[in-house]
């Protein structure tokens, strides 16, 4: 339980400091690397999940969740990242 519970609190750790770092982000492939670490992340919750055969009382469903909400916001950032950088290669003054 205590490990799932780590795990829990460094995947929150990423949702909380992910989209911090990736405004201050001058690309998107930093943006992109903080989505990677999410996605793993998410991958990790369902290991401990299954291993363990609980939920810590909702608490891992809970972060799993959050975390798929910030793999979808993340994996939006990326994309109109790349568009803004097409559109500004193309419209720079």
């Amino acid at each position: 339980m205590r490990k799932a519970l780590l795990i829990a609190g460094a995947a929150l750790s990423l949702v909380v400091a992910g989209p911090a770092v990736a405004q201050n982000a001058p690309d998107f492939q930093d943006i992109d690397a903080v989505h990677t670490q999410v996605e793993t992340s998410i991958q990790a919750m369902g290991k401990a999940k299954a291993a363990h055969h609980y939920d810590a009382q909702g608490h891992s469903a809970r972060a799993e969740a959050l975390l798929r909400q910030a793999e979808k916001e993340l994996k939006a950032s990326v994309a109109a990242s790349k568009l803004d950088a097409i559109r500004n290669k193309y419209h720079a003054p």
